[in-house]
């Protein structure tokens, strides 16, 4: 037989598992072997019809049922499982759990909780769940080592006439088949020969993990070419859209970039000298590293990274922190800048190593309520803050140490106490600069959706360049208005690269690093919000939004900046939705606003002299209203659903904050948010089960407290649903909430109730563990110990629904600790509830 004989018989076989063995040849002569093998001949013998059958019509899988084996009963719809449960025929006494269970088979069909009456005979003839390459056939058994679609693509280096690719990482080969081994002592094992794998594949076997094994394993299946550069533009995103980038887009990215440089680089200069207390520059590096860095690891492409307020207020809450501590003056810029790079350092490699340990659903850890108190109360803090030198009080400050420092309800006493001492040009000018900012962005607002040109309107760079202009013009700093000055960096050298983890700075380390755990926490939650409400409409279909790439690339991006004491920088809902609307649609616009950035500081900055002080905490209080105006809606809304904790966990933050620190309320809101999610985790959520009235459903007891006739209760009959995995931290209290159910029937009674429940009820009790996906070790040893107890009271207990089958890790973890001998072995797990209802009846009997 020659190769296109052979290759003639593949196309007439026309079945998955005959494509297991093309998928492994590597060339014309491993083909012409094997179909010279015994084994080989035997199977196309066994399995192919003849030249002149008639049934050589038939175009189903050679792995269905022949003609002449009976066709199976039962339901035959899509997804009725090849070979149905022997659960689902009537059980008797002398039943086996081996031979009457769902372990058995490939079916993972859920069977709900109620029984089913359906009868399917058993039959030992080929099905759709028979393999056939892996039958043993006289001389040996062939078992193939992969699987492969008859619809895979064909390649273009395929032999001619051979429809399937060999891949060329296959590390099998099969040699012919003989009816002895080598020794002569028997027959072969039928086990394809191993070649000696390359130093690369050995490398590769070691760091590839299951997921890539599995995908690696789907690429052959559906004709997909793996290759290493496939998962490196996973990780590298630049490595696709720069493949991808056409000039169409350079347009809008440009213009997008240039309006949001427009509105944020004064901003940056806000937050850096108002806010954070480090020098004005300092706030100008975060919009020139950060966005570079994340443009090449980022993957959400219309997401900005830049200085944000809260972040920028709590570097300055850790530089106040130092100062008082000791460690410089008030006037240390170099200090200042240094504890603003540990900060922004410490946060971005925390971060990182989040990212590198998939901690990316850490943003679902802090509650809505936690997040609205205390953002809003950095909003209050922020406008209280910028009233002192809106109003010209600066001066007056430094003649008291302690309101600097102090709590908001300190400084409005200051206010408040000194209003005749307001200086009234500088009042004037933060005034008018807050007045036309806010109006300008309300007319935006009314009139973007029918005039989307306005958002391309910078009002803010604007009033900076005017008043900037008028400053010099009518000599405002001669007149006691508080102007920028030269801005250079604390050490006068622009771009030096200080690492910041340097032994002499481990003190400062140590002092700041609660305030970077809460930066970074708080950063990554607004980007991870800013990410998905911008996520959906991306140009590049090959980047896919993911939440630990993102901890990785914002990460980086941080840890880079802090090498130039930038300010700690994260994605920002706001400006990403600026960029977006004026025509970003790529990372380059992100690249063009470093590049611009970059610019400012080098050409740009001496002529922004003249920019005045006033102006830029007008700035800071636009900010800062926009953190607050948000609050009002979720309190009604939670007033709404009368949702008190909720309620009660914002007014905690806020006044905290308000009152005493921003520190004490970060520390109370983490504090409870985090009891909070213990407290949920660490609580058992069983149920008890009843059946409505003439039906085979079983519900949560739960539900139908008003109404109970609703519900039908099995007399002697305890049935318990466990609709979660079993962990050491959700079993502390499984026990004493089982006992609640025996004794009561409900989790909502009172334990100093008197039993209600008599012990005759509870004499079979049943386990619906449907749920429990996975189990620990502490978790089973708690099961362990409540199956034990029923056993030496007496009660019989049986598990329905035990998930994935004897294969699975729950079934071994049972198994293991002895509680399938402890229950009355295998019989004792049945497919659904009413099966184990029916074996409680047969015992009983007994």
């Amino acid at each position: 037989m020659d190769f296109d004989e052979f290759v003639s018989v593949v196309r007439m076989l026309e079945v998955a598992e005959s494509l297991q063995a093309a998928e492994a040849y590597y060339d014309d002569d491993n083909a012409r072997a094997l179909i010279r093998s015994d084994s080989f001949r035997s199977l196309r013998a066994a399995n192919m019809p003849s030249r002149s059958s008639p049934l050589r019509s038939h175009a189903g899988p050679l792995n269905s049922n022949p003609p002449h084996a009976q066709a199976p009963t039962g339901p035959t719809h899509d997804h009725a499982p090849a070979q149905p449960s022997g659960l689902r025929q009537s059980y008797t006494v002398s039943s086996s759990y081996s031979s009457t269970s769902d372990f058995e088979g490939d079916g993972d069909e859920d069977s709900g909780a109620g029984p089913s009456n359906d009868k399917i005979a058993r039959s030992d003839t080929p099905n759709e769940g028979t393999g056939l390459l892996s039958q043993e056939y006289g001389h040996g058994t062939f078992t193939a080592a992969r699987t492969m679609s008859p619809g895979n693509a064909i390649h273009a280096d395929s032999p001619p006439g051979f429809p399937f690719d060999a891949p060329a990482d296959t590390d099998l080969d099969f040699s012919p088949y003989d009816s002895e081994s080598a020794n002569g002592e028997g027959p072969t094992s039928g086990k394809p020969k191993h070649k000696r794998k390359s130093w690369k594949r050995q490398i590769s076997s070691r760091v590839t993990t299951q997921k890539i094994n599995t995908s690696r394993d789907l690429a052959r299946r559906h004709g997909v070419k793996d290759t290493p550069g496939m998962y490196l533009s996973y990780y590298l995103p630049v490595l696709v859209w720069a493949r991808e980038y056409s000039w169409s887009y350079f347009k809008g990215d440009f213009i997008a970039a240039l309006t949001v440089a427009g509105m944020y680089v004064p901003m940056a200069l806000s937050l850096a000298d108002n806010l954070a207390h480090v020098p004005a520059i300092n706030g100008l590096y975060s919009f020139v590293w950060n966005p570079l860095i994340y443009a090449l690891l980022g993957s959400c492409p219309a997401l900005i990274v830049g200085p944000e307020a809260a972040g920028s207020l709590l570097v300055g809450t850790a530089v106040k922190a130092s100062v008082d501590l000791g460690r410089g003056g008030d006037e240390d810029r170099v200090l200042h800048a240094k504890i603003c790079g540990i900060v922004a350092g410490m946060a971005g490699a925390m971060v990182f190593v989040a990212g590198v340990a998939r901690l990316g659903f850490l943003d679902s850890v802090l509650s809505r309520p936690f997040l609205r108190g205390f953002i809003s109360a950095i909003g209050v803090v922020i406008a209280v803050d910028q009233l002192i030198p809106e109003l010209g009080l600066n001066h007056l400050v430094s003649k008291h140490p302690g309101i600097g420092h102090g709590s908001s309800v300190e400084k409005l006493r200051f206010i408040f106490g000194n209003l005749e001492k307001i200086h009234t040009l500088t009042a004037l000018v933060a005034g008018t600069s807050f007045v036309v900012i806010m109006v300008c962005r309300e007319i935006k607002r009314r009139m973007q959706p029918r005039y989307p040109g306005v958002a391309y309107v910078p009002d803010r760079f604007l009033v900076v360049v005017l008043t900037s202009f008028l400053a010099y013009w009518f000599e405002w700093d001669k007149k006691g208005v508080a102007v920028l000055g030269t801005v250079e960096a604390a050490s006068h050298q622009t771009f030096k690269f200080r690492w910041p983890f340097q032994p002499s700075n481990m003190q400062l380390m140590r002092d700041t690093m609660g305030t970077s755990f809460l930066i970074a926490l708080l950063g990554f939650f607004e980007s991870s919000v800013a990410a998905k409400s911008l996520s959906g409409s991306e140009p590049f279909a090959g980047i896919q939004l993911s939440a630990n790439r993102e901890l990785v690339a914002l990460g980086a991006a941080n840890f880079v900046g802090a090498c130039f004491m930038s300010l700690p920088a994260f994605g920002g809902y706001g400006r990403s939705k600026v960029n977006k609307a004026t025509g970003g649609r790529t990372p380059m616009s992100s690249i063009l606003l470093s590049l611009l950035t970059l610019f400012t500081i080098l050409f740009l900055l001496p002529y922004l002299y003249y920019l005045p002080k006033p102006v830029l905490s007008a700035l800071i209080s636009v900010v800062a209203w926009s953190l607050i105006e948000e609050c009002p809606h979720d309190i009604t809304f939670f007033l709404r659903l009368r949702a008190w904790p909720e309620l009660a966990l914002m007014s905690i933050i806020l006044l905290s904050t308000i009152f005493f620190s921003l520190t004490l309320g970060m520390a109370i809101g983490v504090g409870l948010s985090l009891l909070q999610v213990i407290r949920n985790a660490t609580r058992p959520r069983i149920q008890i089960l009843g059946r409505i009235p003439g039906t085979n459903r079983f519900e949560n007891a739960e539900f139908f407290t008003d109404s109970p006739d609703r519900l039908e209760f099995i007399e002697g009959c305890l049935i318990v649903k466990i609709p979660e995995p079993l962990t050491f931290a959700n079993t502390g209290e499984l026990k004493a909430r089982l006992r609640r159910l025996e004794r009561y029937g409900t989790n909502e009674a009172h334990p100093a109730l008197p039993r209600l429940r008599q012990e005759d009820s509870n004499k079979n009790v049943i386990f619906d563990v449907h749920g429990v996906t996975s189990m620990d070790g502490s978790g089973t040893q708690v099961l362990e110990e409540i199956v034990r107890g029923y056993r030496e009271r007496g009660v019989r207990v049986f598990f329905s629904r035990v998930p994935g089958g004897k294969d699975s890790e729950v079934w071994k973890m049972m198994k293991r600790s002895g509680i399938v001998d402890l229950v009355g072995g295998e019989g004792h797990f049945v497919s659904d509830v009413g099966e184990a209802l029916k074996m409680t009846e047969v015992e009983q009997e007994e």
